[in-house]
């Protein structure tokens, strides 16, 4: 591709040696990419960090923090992890390729660098940052369109904000793989995006719905598990948005699932679902104190609706203590 095209991707060559530095960047330029460099392990985590970073090349052995420090610091945050790194390195031992990988590294290059292959490995690595891009874009079109349905009920405001950070915190308490916090943040966020669906004459009634307005209004967990299963990031969310509406006697909806059927993560957002709505302000009464939702909430439990032992956990998450389970107790 002739380097009057132009080739999308902003990448970053850190290496403490001028050198190697400008003959990457050479190779690179001459292709059409935009360059910027860095000498030392901490100019690059600078760049990284004030720069829309599109891919890194990190010599390994640099001034600390060396390459595998910067790619590993890299990986651990949110907002560089998916940034692909390669490491260029001199060392050839099964360890040091071990240790890269351990490090979250993407793909290694021999120095002295091969242009083909750099060129080839830049190239692939580039396109598989721009499907993810899409993805998070994506991703952000859908939180962006869960908030439309919040702020048309001023009495919800910061509703899906609260019941994300709620419900995480309880995925925490109960010991949850990041991968399912993951998806208790995002299922927070738009586990209601399929009221887009409902005409705003039901979605806003102020009073009771009809039986054919009940069933329109149920269906948003089946059209909003449609919207969001394209995504395959998403996975794990779409049991929040169909069956948080479940109850543990099987009245709820929309699949009458019961008990251990209905999956723990739509347990956990239904139990902070619930306290939220009960201790913020409602058209038709004002918030309830944090012991009186509490209350009607293990009434709910008796009834055959929650699962009480997520109760108990969620309840040790709000007042900060240890649960304490009697003997024989359950849900």
């Amino acid at each position: 591709m002739p380097a009057s095209e132009g080739r999308e991707g902003i990448i970053l060559v850190a290496d403490d040696n001028e050198a190697n530095r400008e003959l990457v960047t050479a190779l690179l330029s001459a292709e059409g990419y935009q360059v910027v460099c860095a000498a030392n392990g901490q100019q690059a985590l600078a760049r990284v960090e004030g720069d829309s970073i599109d891919l890194a090349l990190l010599d390994v052995v640099m001034p600390r923090p060396t390459g595998f420090e910067v790619c590993q610091a890299m990986k651990f945050k949110p907002e560089t992890r998916l940034i692909p790194v390669i490491l260029l390195t001199s060392l050839n031992s099964d360890a040091d390729r071990i240790h890269g990988i351990m490090c979250g590294a993407d793909d290694f290059l021999n120095k002295p660098v091969n242009k083909q292959e750099l060129l080839a490995r830049v190239h692939s690595l580039l396109r598989l940052k721009q499907f993810t891009d899409e993805l998070d874009n994506a991703e952000t079109v859908l939180f962006s369109l869960a908030l439309t349905i919040e702020a048309k009920d001023p009495y919800t405001e910061g509703h899906c904000d609260r019941l994300s950070k709620y419900s995480v915190a309880l995925g925490e308490k109960l010991g949850l793989p990041q991968d399912l916090r993951v998806a208790l943040r995002r299922g927070g966020l738009i586990h209601d995006i399929g009221k887009l669906a409902v005409p705003e004459h039901i979605l806003l009634k102020p009073g009771p719905l009809t039986p054919e307005e009940r069933k329109i209004m149920e269906q948003h967990t089946v059209i909003g598990e449609g919207i969001c299963a394209p995504l395959r990031s998403f996975r794990h969310v779409l049991a929040i948005i169909r069956h948080h509406h479940e109850k543990q006697d099987g009245s709820g909806y929309p699949d009458g699932l019961k008990g251990a059927q209905v999956p723990l993560t739509a347990r956990i957002l239904q139990i902070t679902d619930i306290y939220d709505a009960l201790t913020t302000d409602r058209p038709y009464r004002k918030a309830l104190p944090q012991e009186k939702a509490f209350a009607i909430m293990r009434e709910e439990v008796k009834r055959g609706w929650w699962d009480g032992s997520i109760l108990d956990e969620f309840e040790a998450v709000v007042h900060g203590y240890e649960p304490v389970h009697p003997a024989g107790s359950g849900s």
